[in-house]
């Protein structure tokens, strides 16, 4: 590509990427696509007559780009997408081959100033999965409208349809999301980043009891690309017992930020010695309490979120 071409696409490399995210619920998967709108870009650049403005031009190839995609892919899930809450005692199943898990995204893109969504909700995890049930025209009209703040005319050029196609295409969209459980209410950011600290710091010492206290009594509790997941203080608290808080691995922890939300990163050894990459993890919280724990065990993509595969013993 050349230098002005690209140039002129840096800026828009994020959002891009973003976007092709929320329509495709895997980061992989987006930098595949974001990669296609590029090269497809670079090649039409030539022809491209300004008739609307560079960004709607590049979204509406990065839109198509994903629509392909998505064509050959399955679609995207978490777990308790996958099936039902699993006991704790009972023998676990080590983790699915195929690409059917959902990836977290690293921090928070921008948005349109005219978007209905705000950058961070944009890209939350229950936002993101949400989208995955709705087919790919009705996925890509709501992100149009709604997160990039097209307007009807420039929707329907990118989806290649009348407006009113494409209106109808969004309100079903939107009825469809209205129909999913509600999120928990927004938590005070400063509340959440002291719940998030004090989880990190008692998940490093293994202090289990510690943990249980700072959990709701509905807590679910994911770990993609493994099947299993559980629901329920008490089995959270006894899978922890069982598996990866039983003593036998010591932790280090980076703070980050996943899916617009406060993270962190864990580092396991079994020597206190080397520790290596474990798991990309956000806590969902309400009312002082932790609700949700989803930890990616995808020591691949932390890369991604610019951290290394390992790191030296404190």
């Amino acid at each position: 590509m050349t230098d002005s071409f690209e140039a002129l696409v840096a800026p828009h490399h994020q959002a891009l990427l973003a976007h092709c995210y929320r329509m495709t619920g895997s980061l992989p998967d987006a930098e595949d696509a974001l990669q296609e709108t590029l090269i497809r870009a670079w090649r039409a650049y030539g022809s491209f007559e300004g008739r609307s403005s560079l960004r709607t031009w590049l979204f509406s190839i990065a839109t198509n780009a994903c629509r392909r995609l998505l064509e050959q892919r399955q679609r995207r899930v978490m777990p308790a997408d996958f099936g039902p809450a699993h006991d704790p005692h009972a023998p676990r199943s080590g983790a699915l081959e195929e690409d059917v898990w959902l990836t977290p995204f690293p921090g928070s893109p921008p948005v349109s100033p005219a978007a209905r969504y705000e950058s961070r909700e944009s890209v939350r995890l229950a936002f993101v999965a949400a989208l995955q049930t709705l087919p790919s025209r009705q996925r890509a009209a709501l992100l149009l409208r709604d997160v990039l703040g097209f307007s009807a005319a420039e929707t329907a050029e990118a989806l290649d349809s009348s407006v009113a196609s494409a209106n109808s295409a969004l309100n079903r969209a939107r009825r469809a999301l209205e129909k999913q459980p509600p999120e928990p209410a927004p938590v005070d950011d400063a509340a959440t980043n002291v719940l998030v600290e004090r989880f990190v710091e008692t998940w490093v010492r293994n202090d289990v009891a510690g943990l249980v206290g700072l959990l709701a009594e509905d807590v679910e509790m994911t770990m993609p690309p493994m099947p299993h997941w559980y629901r329920g203080r008490g089995d959270v608290a006894d899978f922890l017992r069982l598996a990866p808080m039983a003593g036998r691995l010591t932790w280090v922890a980076r703070d980050l930020e996943v899916n617009g939300q406060a993270g962190f990163a864990l580092y396991s050894s079994d020597d206190a010695t080397a520790y290596v990459a474990h798991s990309l993890n956000l806590l969902t919280v309400a009312d002082d309490r932790v609700t949700g724990i989803h930890a990616f065990l995808t020591p691949e993509l932390f890369a991604a979120f610019g951290l290394p595969d390992t790191v030296p013993a404190p």
